[in-house]
Order: C-alpha cells, then sequence, then structure tokens
C-alpha cells in the first residue's frame, strides 16, 4: 500500500508542481531580465551624467527632470532585489519612461511631437516583461503622460530642438518598431522553451503512466472521468477512452457506487487525499482471462485550480487492484477467529475436563481410602461391595473421557484408522439398543427399533458406527425424563442409508443449535459447572467428526420440551472422507409441532 501512496503523491506533486515550477522559472528569468536591463540602463546614464554637467554646468529644472527619470529604473532594481516585487518595481520603471517621454516630447514639439509615440509602448513593454498588473499600471501612467503632454504644450522657442518632422517621425517609429521586434522576440523565445519544457514533462508522465499497472484517472466535479492512462487495460480489461464519461463507474459494484461518488466528492472538496475500495467488473481479454470482479482501491487527489491538467479536472485517482490485498486479510481475519476459537475451545476443555475427572477421582479417593482402612473401621460386606460399585463406575467414566478425548484428537488429526467393511447395519443397531436397555429401563424410558428386514448391507467402519450410534443413544437416554421414548430407525435413501435416533426428552433451545457439534459446547449451559447433567459435550463432535470421515451428512431437529432427533446418512459404497481437521457441517432446525423432521438427510 505505501507504493501506492507514494506514486499517488508523485502523480499530485506531478500535476501540481509541474506548473508552479515552470512558473518560478519564469518569474525568476522576469527579474534576471528586470535587473540587468535597469541596471545597464543605469550604468549609461552614470556614466554619461558627469561630462554633460561639465558640459551644461549648472542643469536646468527640465534636465534635472530627465536625469530623475534616467535613474528611476536603477532605484526600481533595487526595490526588486529587496522585496521581490517585480509589480512595484515595473511601475516605477514605466513612470520613469512616461517621464522622460512627456519630457522629449515637451522638448520636440509637445501634441505634435513624434516622441509620443512611445507612449504606446509603454504598457506593451510592461505586459512582455511584466505581469498584467504591470501592464495596467502602465497603461494608466501612459494616459496620464498623453494628459501631460497635451496640458503642457510645446516648450518656448529657445527650449525647443529644432527636429524637422520628416526627420523625427520616422527616428522615433523605427526606434519604437525595433524595441517591440526585441519584446516580440524574447517573448516567443521564452513562450517556446516553456513550452519544450512543457511538452518533456508531458512525455516524461506519459511514459511514468504506461510502464505503471495502476490507473490513473481525470474526473471532472461530477465524478465523470475526461482522461484515463492506459494501465485501464491492465486494470479494467478496457481501453482508456471506455471509461469516459461514466465507463468507470459503470464498472463499479452497483452497491459500491455510492461510496465510489462520495470519495470523489469529498476529494474534489478537501485538500487532503481520499482512499476507498470497492469492487470492480473486469471485461474479458481473452480466454485466459475471463470476466470476473476484483476488489480496487482508489486513491483522490485535488486538482489545485490552475493546473490545467487534463482540461476542467477536478480530480485526479489512482486506482489499484487490492485483490490479493484483500485475500490476505480475509484470511488474517479467519485465522485470528480461529485462533479466538481455538483459545475457547481451550479454556472450556481446561474447565470441563478438570471438572469431570475431579468428580470421580474424589469418588475414587475418598471410597478406597475407607475400604483400605480395615484397621480401624470394619464395613459390613454390603457397604464394601457398594464402595466397590462406585470406584468401578467412577473409573469407567474416566475411561470415557479419556478415550473420547483421543478419538477427538485422532479424528481432527487425521490419524483415525478408518477399516470400512460390508456389514449388516440392522444387526448393529439392535445389539446397541441391547447394550443401553439396561440404562433405559433404570430410567424408565422405552426404546424403539424401525429397521427394516431387507435393508442392504453397508460398507463402513463397523466399529465408528457403533460409537456413533452408541453416542447418540447415550445422549437421548441422558436427556429424555422417565416415561419417554426413544425411537431408532434406519432407512434406504437413495445411494445412502440413514440412521436416526429421536427422542420425546427435554430438547434443544433454538439459539444453542448452531453450535452443536462444538467440542465441549453443551446446551443449556450458561456457565461450565452450571449443569444438570454430566458429560465433556464430546460426544455429539466425535459423532460429528466420524461422520465427516464417511463422507455422510448429518441433520439435527430439536425444539425445548418436544425433544431431539438426529439423523446420519451414510454412503452404502463408502466413499472417502473429508480432510483432517473438517468436519461435517450439521444441517439443523427446530423440530415443527406436528413433530415430523423438517429436513432430511441425504
Amino acid at each position: 500500500m505505501r507504493i501506492n501512496n507514494a506514486f499517488a503523491a508523485l502523480i499530485d506533486a506531478r500535476l501540481a508542481g509541474l506548473v508552479h515550477d515552470s512558473v518560478t522559472e519564469e518569474e525568476r528569468a522576469r527579474h534576471e531580465r528586470f535587473l540587468i536591463s535597469r541596471l545597464a540602463t543605469g550604468a549609461v546614464t552614470m556614466a554619461l551624467l558627469p561630462p554633460y554637467l561639465v558640459w551644461r554646468g549648472v542643469p536646468s529644472g527640465l534636465e534635472a527632470a530627465v536625469a530623475v527619470c534616467l535613474i528611476l529604473p536603477v532605484v526600481a532594481a533595487f526595490l526588486l532585489s529587496r522585496t521581490g516585487g517585480l509589480t512595484l518595481a515595473h511601475a516605477i520603471s514605466s513612470a520613469a519612461l512616461t517621464g522622460l517621454v512627456v519630457c522629449l516630447a515637451y522638448l520636440t514639439g509637445g501634441a505634435t511631437s513624434a516622441a509620443i509615440i512611445w507612449l504606446v509602448m509603454i504598457p506593451v513593454e510592461a505586459l512582455m516583461a511584466g505581469t498584467h498588473r504591470a501592464a495596467i499600471l502602465a497603461a494608466f501612467l501612459a494616459t496620464a503622460g498623453a494628459v501631460a503632454v497635451a496640458l503642457l504644450g510645446p516648450a518656448p522657442e529657445p527650449a525647443q530642438l529644432a527636429w524637422p518632422a520628416g526627420l523625427a517621425m520616422p527616428i522615433f517609429a523605427i526606434t519604437a518598431i525595433c524595441h517591440v521586434l526585441s519584446l516580440a522576440i524574447e517573448y516567443r523565445r521564452r513562450e517556446g522553451s516553456l513550452s519544450d519544457r512543457l511538452r518533456a514533462a508531458s512525455a516524461r508522465n506519459t511514459l511514468l503512466l504506461d510502464v505503471v499497472d495502476d490507473l490513473v484517472t481525470w474526473h471532472d466535479r461530477s465524478g465523470g472521468v475526461l482522461q484515463a492512462s492506459g494501465g485501464s487495460v491492465r486494470l479494467a480489461g478496457a481501453a482508456p477512452s471506455a471509461l469516459h464519461g461514466r465507463g468507470l463507474l459503470a464498472r463499479v459494484h452497483v452497491s459500491d457506487r455510492p461510496a465510489f461518488l462520495k470519495a470523489l466528492s469529498d476529494a474534489g472538496s478537501r485538500d487532503l487525499p481520499v482512499t476507498v475500495q470497492f469492487r470492480l467488473h473486469v471485461d474479458a481479454c481473452g480466454p485466459d482471462r475471463p470476466s470476473r470482479v476484483i476488489w480496487a482501491e482508489m486513491r483522490a487527489h485535488r486538482v489545485p485550480a490552475g493546473t490545467g491538467a487534463a482540461g476542467q479536472a477536478a480530480v485526479v485517482a489512482v486506482t489499484r487492484d487490492v485483490s490479493e490485498h484483500q485475500r490476505h486479510a480475509e484470511e488474517l481475519d479467519h485465522a485470528r477467529a480461529r485462533a479466538e476459537r481455538a483459545d475457547e475451545i481451550k479454556s472450556r476443555f481446561l474447565a470441563v475436563v478438570s471438572h469431570e475427572l475431579r468428580t470421580p477421582l474424589n469418588a475414587i479417593i475418598g471410597f478406597s481410602e475407607m475400604l483400605s482402612a480395615e484397621a480401624k473401621l470394619t464395613l459390613p460386606p454390603e457397604r464394601q461391595h457398594e464402595y466397590a460399585a462406585i470406584i468401578h463406575g467412577s473409573g469407567r467414566h474416566l475411561l470415557e473421557v479419556v478415550n473420547a478425548l483421543l478419538d477427538l484428537s485422532k479424528i481432527q488429526s487425521g490419524s483415525f484408522d478408518l477399516a470400512p467393511e460390508p456389514f449388516d447395519l440392522g444387526t448393529l443397531v439392535h445389539g446397541c439398543c441391547d447394550l443401553m436397555q439396561l440404562r433405559a429401563d433404570q430410567g424408565g424410558i422405552e426404546i424403539v427399533r424401525e429397521v427394516p428386514r431387507d435393508l442392504p448391507d453397508l460398507t463402513a467402519d463397523p466399529r465408528a458406527c457403533r460409537q456413533m450410534l452408541i453416542n447418540l443413544l447415550s445422549n437421548a437416554v441422558k436427556f429424555t425424563p422417565r416415561g419417554g421414548r426413544i425411537t431408532v430407525s434406519a432407512r434406504r435413501a437413495f445411494d445412502r442409508i440413514e440412521l436416526s435416533v429421536a427422542d420425546t426428552g427435554i430438547g434443544i433451545a433454538e439459539a444453542d443449535l448452531p453450535r452443536l457439534g462444538d467440542p465441549f459446547f453443551q446446551a443449556g449451559s450458561a456457565a461450565t459447572y452450571a449443569r444438570m447433567h454430566e458429560g465433556t459435550g464430546l460426544g455429539l463432535s466425535v459423532v460429528r467428526g466420524l461422520v465427516g470421515l464417511h463422507n455422510g451428512e448429518m441433520t439435527l431437529e430439536s425444539a425445548p420440551a418436544r425433544g431431539t432427533r438426529v439423523a446420519l446418512a451414510l454412503p452404502i459404497d463408502g466413499r472417502p472422507g473429508h480432510r483432517p481437521g473438517e468436519p461435517v457441517p450439521i444441517r439443523t432446525a427446530p423440530l415443527p409441532e406436528s413433530g415430523l423432521p423438517l429436513l432430511r438427510a441425504g
């Protein structure tokens, strides 16, 4: 991004500084010419003044006025060197020249003198060698000089210079024409030099724009494109002329156009650059580069007034492709989200596992100490049997927790060994139901089996399928109150077999459905220790991972007080499953009032 900013700043500097530098150089050249010409005039005057005074003696008032007019350009040059005010210096010089012409016209016939033609040259010289303000002041002074000549009239006969009119008019006219010609030649030379510099700078800028991949556009105040660089072919897949007017806006994604236009408007009304990102439709550039949508970033700058860049351009913008940067940003966001989720899972893991391990360990340690204290305490056989049963149950619970952790770790790391083979799913279902029947009978829960006899053999890992069904049945028994019912069914759905476990238990709130299957998550547990049922929350996570390894699908429907239905759809031919670390997504939906499922796996 720093490259884009630097390039945008370079373009802005080129546009804003090109004319500024040219104007600065031209201003410096004008100062130098003024100083040289006025100092030369002053030097000649200073050199001729002493011999003239020796020859004439004490000068008259008119001669003193002429001497002052000849010395004033030196004063103007001194002021220019001290203040840098070219307009003031030209005004003083024009006043001196006007006074000199008035004195000369007074001596050569007044209003009929040919010297008056030089009054016309005064504003012309100020315009070509100075500024517009200097020309206006010079014109005012020349007009005042013409009025003064008309009011003064001719000098008395002894003071007049006896120049014949036929000789005076050509001399004054020729000198004026030569002076104007020299000014015009110098003006054309300066203009040609400035034009050459402008053309060279324009060629350099054009070459710079052609070698970069970024798109440079000039926009009017309404956002329309006045000019575009050759980068339009590489960025937008279109010729520069295709972006003129509303061509670029038409390629901006519809939902991003307000932000695009607002950025151009803001850039045109402020000195700071404005940056905006938007999606851009790129035209097809052959079979290897079809039409597509990319992320682009535009950095817009206000065009300084008076630069003349691209006609009436108000904004210049540099646009580049940031799709790769956007992709990296999204990957960083996903990585940060995964890291935060992993940290949350780790914290929940430590809390849940410590709780699940501490409870049975306390029972094992406590009751084993009571059994070992035979010398101090004699326990009846039935009590000893009860304590041993508690220790045995706590040990089995610990073993289940450790096995669940190991299974989940193997599934996520891809080290879980699958051994697919054809087997009768009905036999496996009946075996699992028989295994859970004792727990169901103790809780007063009925287990209903719905397995057709013509069910085809399933090619899968029997051990993994048994573990999935045992986990689902265990959850159903755990969360179904006394008098409830659990229905285990299996059926063929096209090229898959659907195995489902439905219960009439407490159900799951709709807000908890999206997080089901996450490791250590238990629905309805606001706090880690505020749980009504034991368990680590890994059972459904293990089922989810095993279904993914079999390339199956998982559907869960539930509603509070109406029960839960979990359906697994496994391919009959036992195709390879998902990659490690990518558990199968769970399709969830609230259980309908009728109790019929909304979703069907497969």
